[in-house]
């Protein structure tokens, strides 16, 4: 495991002024270390505060208020006066543990605003502002003072006004959940509040016609925003606000009807940083680490209790109706109801669990996922008594625990644990030592967790404080016992990967399993090319890719898969986790008693990478992604499309002088089509070099995947 090393360069204060030097009409400007993108800072004559950013001199977001309601005090957003200015500039490189890159650079100017109110209470209010090459993050402080110590904040009012009707990406903001398809829109067309009542959600809250982050835009002029927040502790996550007209957004923060608010703060206290990335080119937003980077450094040190894996797991059998989640065969996931009694066979059997195990060590797959194992599935959803469901340590009848971490350690596979709360988070943390416990003691490192439903207690969401502070008891905890956790139902990612390292994935996305169960017909094929460069740039995704076989017809004939085959080998590159499932049953990665050729990408296909480039990609088009990986310093390649045919030329410039690649070429075949022939490919070997140029057809839906194989 690699040790984080730093290089760090601190310039510090160069100015400071008094507030009697400073009044309201005077503005503070920040530049980002290429001089690309600059804040400004001024106040207005009603010592309100305001921002403006500009990029190569052009404004993107135009002057902004800042600002805070709160409750049952006088709301904290103007009468201010600055009272000092700090400035400095900060050059680090740190390693990642695991991720999409070894070493990242943290460079950024950052200008700190001492604010003072000059009414009789004298409240005080920081706003520290970076400036990367890649954006501008700012953040509010409260620091410690008489006059504003403990309080809740009813609203924040942080505003981003645009310079024009963008074309935008965007879910809604959902309180509860953030499984909806992306929508692409002008900005003035954004509509929420129609996506409400989703028939396939079994926990939603629209409240306002507003958006979830990351959000993404393109600008008239060809120039890529996208606004979200990182380093989310202690708060409430943030939905933007939408107004049409004006072509303004206004941060909505996710509330508490038990709190009566939306955040409970006592100072000194950080929010989270507001984010915009700023690109010339749509591949520069997977590339930025921005997110990572305003988030503090690594405090858990090592983590090599996990290592990047490739995993099966008896899970998508449920999805797609072959076998159920509880052994009495009543639990139908796929629409949320109990059914008739012995509608179907229990998936986590002994038996079961040992075909998985059996066909991952054969075919280089590390880990293995059971979900079903343990008692409580036949009364876990669509009912308020869901306190103590669940107690993460007790097997079904059918499922001989022992026998199965018994048999995984002998074939060298590692289980992951799965628990599912059935979103009653209060019965998980009293059992959190003991569950743990019982993890360690049998050997096992990692856990998926789930929340599937309303919130227990009423009154709180997904996505608010209360349960902001659940899932970082969840990593507090996990990382004394030296748990990684992959959360689903989770809160968004924020960047907290770089303190907590043992937060490895979460989902906070439509995932693979709509395919199986939606009543729309499942994610289209232009779904994953979105979810590239929205939802992936907030960090690595729990999708479960590799469906193979792209038509159920002997279980759900009304369902499919929305891509071809070789699309579905490109999303292990393209989406980035360092845990990657395969996903499909492994009978269904069989062809005649052997296995399916293209399977031999997933076998080979890394998960921990030492470089990743962004070769090109359009958002909600395509996306070509090459990485590096760690270990072998091999290459490999993923490429998707929506459902228009596109064809690619392929440069390998990224290669490394005077070595030549072993390419194998995972690709559409000649007829392939997602809707009408999606499992036609073929299968090329050649010898590639840095100069080798090489033209790929992409099917409608479809994609490709290249393995590069160092020759020398």
């Amino acid at each position: 495991m690699h040790k984080l090393s730093y290089t760090f360069v601190i310039f510090a204060m160069l100015f400071m002024s008094s507030c009697e030097e400073q009044k309201s009409k005077e503005n503070y400007s920040l530049s980002s270390p290429d001089e690309k993108n600059t804040v400004t800072f001024s106040l207005t004559e009603a010592g309100k505060p305001t921002y403006t950013i500009a990029h190569d001199g052009v404004v993107v977001v135009d002057t902004s208020a800042m600002g805070f309601d709160l409750k049952d005090l006088d709301a904290l957003s103007e009468d201010f006066e600055i009272i000092k200015t700090e400035t400095s500039t900060a050059d680090e490189t740190w390693q990642m543990p695991w991720g999409e890159q070894l070493e990242v650079r943290n460079h950024y100017n950052e200008l700190i605003i001492y604010l003072q109110e000059t009414s009789e209470n004298k409240r005080k209010l920081n706003i520290h502002f970076k400036a990367y090459n890649d954006g501008i993050g700012f953040r509010y402080e409260f620091p410690e003072q008489e006059n504003l110590n403990e309080f809740i904040i009813a609203d924040e009012n942080t505003e981003f006004n645009l310079t024009g009707d963008h074309k935008t990406w965007w879910i809604p903001g959902d309180w509860d959940i953030y499984e909806h398809l992306y929508s692409e829109t002008n900005f003035s067309e954004i509509d929420a509040l129609a996506k409400a009542n989703n028939p396939d959600l079994n926990a939603s809250y629209i409240p306002e016609n507003a958006v979830n982050t990351p959000v993404t835009m393109k600008t008239a002029e060809g120039l890529y925003l996208s606004f979200h927040e990182a380093d989310l502790t202690d708060y409430a996550g943030m939905t933007l606000k939408v107004n049409q007209s004006e072509h303004k957004m206004i941060s909505e923060l996710v509330g508490s009807e038990r709190l009566g608010g939306k955040a409970q703060i006592k100072a000194p206290f950080n929010t989270p940083w507001r984010t915009i990335q700023i690109a010339d080119r749509a591949g520069d937003l997977i590339e930025s680490k921005m997110i990572l980077n305003l988030n503090d450094p690594n405090e858990l040190g090592d983590v090599d209790y996990f290592t990047p894996m490739k995993y099966v797991g008896i899970w998508w059998e449920m999805h797609i109706g072959k076998s159920t989640w509880d052994m009495e065969g009543t639990q139908d996931m796929n629409t949320f109801t109990v059914g008739e009694k012995g509608s179907s066979q229990h998936g986590a059997t002994t038996a079961n669990a040992k075909k998985y195990i059996d066909f991952a060590s054969e075919n280089g797959i590390k880990g293995l996922l059971v979900e079903g194992w343990n008692t409580g599935w036949d009364k876990w959803i669509n009912t308020d008594d869901r306190e103590g469901v669940f107690d993460f340590i007790t097997p079904y009848p059918d499922y001989d625990f022992d026998e199965v971490m018994a048999y995984a350690k002998d074939k060298g596979v590692e289980v992951i644990m799965h628990h599912e709360t059935s979103a009653a988070p209060l019965t998980y943390e009293k059992q959190m030592d003991a569950a743990y416990d019982f993890m360690k003691a049998n050997g096992i490192n990692s856990v998926k967790t789930g929340y599937v439903g309303k919130i227990i207690p009423k009154g709180e969401y997904h996505h608010g404080q209360w349960m902001v502070k659940h899932y970082q008891k969840v990593l507090d905890k996990t990382a004394k016992k030296k748990i990684a956790v992959n959360a689903h139902e989770p809160i968004k990612a924020t960047g907290k990967r770089r303190t907590y390292p043992n937060a490895i994935a979460r989902e906070g996305l439509r995932g693979q399993e709509f395919n199986a169960w939606a009543s729309d017909g499942g994610n289209p094929p232009a779904h994953l090319p979105t979810v590239a460069f929205t939802r992936m740039l907030s960090g690595p995704i729990d999708f479960t890719p590799g469906v193979f076989n792209i038509k159920f017809d002997d279980y759900k004939k009304e369902n499919r898969v929305n891509t071809t085959l070789a699309h579905q080998l490109g999303l292990y590159v393209v989406i980035y986790s360092p845990i990657q499932m395969a996903c499909d049953l492994p009978e269904h990665y069989m062809v005649n008693d052997k296995v399916h050729p293209a399977f031999q990408f997933i076998s080979d296909v890394g998960v921990d990478w030492q470089q990743s480039k962004v070769l090109d990609g359009e958002v909600g088009d395509f996306v070509v992604i090459a990485r590096q990986e760690r270990e072998t310093n091999n290459w490999f390649i993923g490429g998707i499309t929506d459902e228009n045919q596109r064809d690619f030329t392929l440069d390998f410039d990224f290669l490394e002088a005077g070595k030549t690649y072993e390419a194998k070429l995972y690709k559409d075949g000649p007829e392939a089509d997602w809707e009408n022939n999606p499992q036609d490919y073929a299968i090329e070997t050649l010898q590639v070099d840095r100069t080798t140029s090489l033209d790929i057809a992409m099917a409608s839906g479809g994609g490709f995947a290249i393995s590069l194989i160092s020759q020398n």
